[in-house]
């Protein structure tokens, strides 16, 4: 390698690493990229995001075309599902999407470093088949998050799968058990579900998506237990028996019970995900973690002077946008510049359909912390785009300050929710009233509009119910 000295080295090269790679080089540094897996992209783009909803588009383009047209006047015969085909969109946009990375490191002359990095000293970063390097200014630690394991159930990627296992499942299975009903199990557990597989959901805690707003979680378990997911609530996962046509799974209830066994064709585990520090060498440079996270400041710098790290290796949702607003934040950080991220303001999504989105406070963390506030809530049954499109299920909840109608939380379950929330993170950044959004022109018909009027909602003023 011809150069080995560089202004900034980022460990990692997914959403945050990258991103924040092309912003510092963008600034006029020069950057260099530890990356161990054989492509850019990080999970996200190779295991994670990106390959994830393109099955959840395709598949929700074969249960229309199998199960949904007909009420359009379309009439569709045949409709058979080419799992190879699908799996060879999923790839191919994949592909696209981690050549494009490459492109931009290209553009941005970024040097990749592929092999597995460990940082030797404050500067020094020794990369494996490449040798030691020096970062002059910052090493940023992106290394991202792996698998959450359940003790006792091993995952072999065959019978019992990871969310990377389950986007590539070699059949569709007759019954895919999820273990854990938050966004990944629920966004693949819909996946396979649409391809006709029989889905059954078990969750520790009596809600599914437990982290989000109640009522949001309630909704959108009546609408996936339409959709024929099976659930099964405050229930835990004690073993698993693996042969090679199946699984035995026991469980038995969270509070203590009678044991029961679930037969399935494959298992999914999807309890979460936590950060991956493994040989990166923080504990011989003296890195402080905390509950198994990078230890930062307030300006992503950790303990030891030049060492920085964001996404999901520090405090915070494991999410890609939350992890490239932190990377162009410290990028801009380290040229100088007042860069921040608003943490209370990272917005959630999950991509089921119909979507959910969310964005500040639960109704629930209102009440906790005594904060006075005002609901208002409006249906999609009530939104003319969303009933031409044949989509009405779930609602828009906007939750404001009861003294300053400033707006405290929005909760969203219903068609295309992931492109609306934006437009609600924004009001939010500026502080803004629902008042403010009620009296914001939104073009008729659009699903938005249910934005416009959950606004009005809240003064007790709504136009279509």
């Amino acid at each position: 390698m011809a150069e080995s000295t560089f202004d900034v080295v980022v460990i990692g090269g997914g959403p945050g690493g990258y991103v924040c790679a092309i912003r510092a080089a963008q600034l006029g540094f020069k950057v260099a990229c530890v990356e161990k897996r054989g492509t850019l992209g990080g999970t996200c783009l190779n295991v994670g995001c990106i390959p994830s909803k393109a099955l959840l588009a395709a598949s929700e383009k074969f249960e229309e075309a199998a199960h949904g047209l007909a009420k359009f006047g379309i009439k569709v015969g045949g409709v058979e599902l080419d799992l190879p085909g699908m799996q060879a969109h999923k790839d191919k946009v994949v592909k696209d999407n981690v050549t494009g990375i490459e492109f931009l490191f290209k553009k941005n002359k970024i040097a990749w470093l592929k092999g597995a990095g460990k940082i030797t000293a404050a500067n020094t970063v020794e990369v494996e088949g490449v040798g030691a390097i020096t970062a002059s200014k910052a090493i940023v630690i992106a290394t991202g998050s792996d698998v959450t394991p359940l003790p006792g159930i091993a995952i072999d990627e065959k019978r019992v799968v990871s969310s990377t296992g389950a986007l590539s499942l070699p059949e569709v299975p007759k019954h895919l058990v999820v273990i854990g009903g938050g966004v990944i199990g629920l966004e693949l557990g819909s996946v396979w579900g649409r391809l006709g597989a029989k889905v059954t959901v078990v969750e520790y805690l009596d809600r599914v998506l437990p982290t989000m707003d109640n009522e949001l979680s309630k909704q959108a378990q009546r609408i996936f237990a339409k959709q024929g997911m099976d659930f099964k609530l405050s229930t835990k996962v004690t073993g698993a028996s693996v042969t090679e046509t199946g699984v035995t799974l026991t469980v038995e209830p969270a509070a203590g019970g009678a044991a029961q066994t679930i037969e399935a064709d494959t298992v999914l585990v999807a309890i979460g995900r936590r950060p991956y520090t493994e040989g990166l060498g923080l504990e011989a440079v003296g890195v402080e973690l905390e509950r198994g996270r990078v230890k930062i400041d307030g300006h992503f710098q950790t303990n030891v002077p030049g060492i920085y790290a964001i996404g999901d290796v520090v405090e915070g949702p494991m999410l890609a946008h939350k992890a490239e607003e932190e990377g162009v934040a410290l990028a801009e950080q380290l040229a100088g510049q007042k860069s921040h991220v608003n943490h209370d303001l990272v917005p959630g999504v999950v991509y089921t359909w119909p979507e959910v989105a969310a964005v500040g406070k639960t109704e629930e963390q209102l009440k906790a912390a005594g904060v006075a506030y005002k609901a208002g809530k409006f249906p999609f049954t009530a939104n003319g785009r969303a009933r031409a499109g044949g989509n009405t299920d779930g609602f828009v909840k906007i939750l404001s300050d009861a003294a300053t109608d400033q707006v405290l939380g929005v909760h969203m379950i219903g068609p295309n929710v992931s492109e609306m929330i934006g437009e609600l993170v924004l009001a939010m950044e500026f502080s803004a009233s629902a008042e403010d959004v009620a009296r914001t022109c939104h073009a008729h018909p659009t699903l938005s509009e249910a934005v416009k009027e959950a606004a009005l909602a809240v003064d007790g003023r709504p136009l279509h119910i």
